[in-house]
């Protein structure tokens, strides 16, 4: 039977349904039989219910699942015999006006968009390149350094300086009041390294043993502490003990407590590289991924889904909950996020989605078998025994669903790197990692 579709909007369908009040009936009677074969009430063995009993107790509530059920699948069928693709639920209403013996009822939904992908040989994208040099391992190797180090009490006399470990006690007071968290006893830090605010560091910085200081401190406005933030106190400072920090030395002691097998620092430097490289090369290809992805949004024409951007800017505001929930916020469930904040974000992810798909149709791009295990294993080799790691991902489908669509972006980042102008740039180790000189 041929299906009748309305078209309210760009993407905005309607149809109209209609069911028989027999079948409806006919099931909800069936459903009812069957209920009270099973269900179990006071004053009667289960089994033995009588069947009026049972509809005035839950032929409501079966009436309505029913009709829940019965009006999905003739929006189902009818929407696939007019060949729709459905974006989101529709929402159906029942219509006051049916003929004799039928229910009726509109639903209005949205389809898909046609994706126009656009010319691809006329994109630019930029595409990053880096390597691994000597000055990079040699930084690792400082950082390596720094997780072993020791420490040994500096003579009296001595200062603090950068890289010491210090004891002190200290007080801050706002207007002459002391505040939660601004006392402390027997705290240790390390100078220099940022684990206290600036002004603190260079406070102590130069200070002996034994010494006391009193310094104006300003918290920051961002400061995490909100009952301090952007106010000025004053801190009493005492240092009570200076260690300085020994590095331990780069050779084959060093190199086997690190476990490596040869025990050598030209093997320690291989594995080094190593590592860095595969760490490059994962940074580079997320980088050189969302040039790609920048390229296609801004070439595809498509009108969005309301009820896609609305799914996922609901998604994200639950996001938003859970990660507060995870902070320990009180009530985090129940905090007032707005959905809007996140509708630009939620319109990009959408389009991207949309964009993205079509190119996998259209070009065959999806993810295979081999390419799966590839990436897998690549993922597994960093690990002390990569053969867990992968028996890992292979026993949780949804682990390997979230691999399978990563295989798919790095086939759609090389299909368009193939078809646009690439414009290669180099950067430095750094740069790319994000680290200061």
């Amino acid at each position: 039977m041929a299906v009748n579709v309305e078209t309210l909007d760009k993407l905005e369908r309607k149809i109209t349904l209609t069911l028989p009040t027999s079948v409806i009936q006919t099931e909800v009677d069936s459903r009812l039989k069957r209920l009270a074969r099973t269900v179990k009430m006071d004053g009667f063995r289960p089994g033995k219910v009588p069947l009026n009993v049972v509809a005035q107790r839950y032929g409501y509530s079966v009436h309505y699942e029913v009709m829940n059920d019965k009006v999905g699948e003739a929006f189902a069928q009818a929407a696939n015999e007019a060949k729709l693709r459905v974006a989101g639920q529709p929402k159906i209403t029942e219509k006051q006006e049916a003929p004799e013996g039928q229910l009726a009822f509109d639903a209005v939904f949205e389809v898909f968009p046609e994706v126009k992908l656009g010319e691809l040989a006329g994109a630019e994208v930029e595409k990053l390149s880096a390597d691994v040099s000597d000055a990079a391992i040699d930084k690792t190797l400082d950082i390596l350094r720094k997780q072993r180090r020791t420490f040994a009490q500096r003579a009296q006399a001595d200062a603090a300086q950068d890289n010491d470990r210090v004891t002190v006690d200290f007080e801050g007071k706002i207007d002459g009041e002391p505040f939660q968290g601004g006392k402390a006893e027997d705290f240790q830090f390390l100078v220099g390294e940022g684990q206290m605010l600036k002004e603190f560091e260079d406070a102590v910085r130069g200070m002996k043993s034994g010494e006391s200081k009193t310094f104006p401190l300003a918290f920051p406005a961002d400061y995490h502490g909100k009952d301090v933030a952007g106010k000025t106190a004053d801190f009493l400072v005492t240092v009570k003990k200076i260690e300085a920090a020994k590095l331990p030395e780069v050779n084959e002691e060093f190199a086997k407590s690190l476990g490596i097998g040869e025990g050598t620092v030209g093997a320690l430097r291989a594995d080094i590289k190593k590592n860095l490289e595969r760490e490059v090369k994962f940074r580079l290809l997320a980088k050189n991924k969302q040039a790609v992805m920048d390229a296609l949004v801004a070439k595809a024409e498509l009108d969005l889904p309301k009820s896609s951007v609305q799914a996922e800017m609901d998604r994200m505001v639950e996001g938003a909950r859970a990660d507060l929930k995870q902070r320990g916020i009180k009530d985090a469930d129940k905090a007032p996020i707005p959905d809007d904040i996140f509708r630009p974000q939620a319109e990009r992810r959408v389009r991207l989605g949309l964009v993205v798909a079509e190119l996998v149709r259209a070009n065959n791009l999806g993810a295979k078998p081999e390419q799966i295990r590839a990436h897998v294993e690549e993922l597994a080799a960093s690990y002390e025994k990569p053969e867990d790691v992968v028996r890992w991902y292979y026993s949780d489908n949804r682990r390997l669903a979230e691999v399978e669509a990563i295989v798919i972006e790095n086939n759609v980042t090389d299909f368009v790197l193939s078809k646009a102008r690439v414009l290669d740039k180099a950067v430095s180790f750094d740069e790319l990692m994000g680290q200061q000189g």
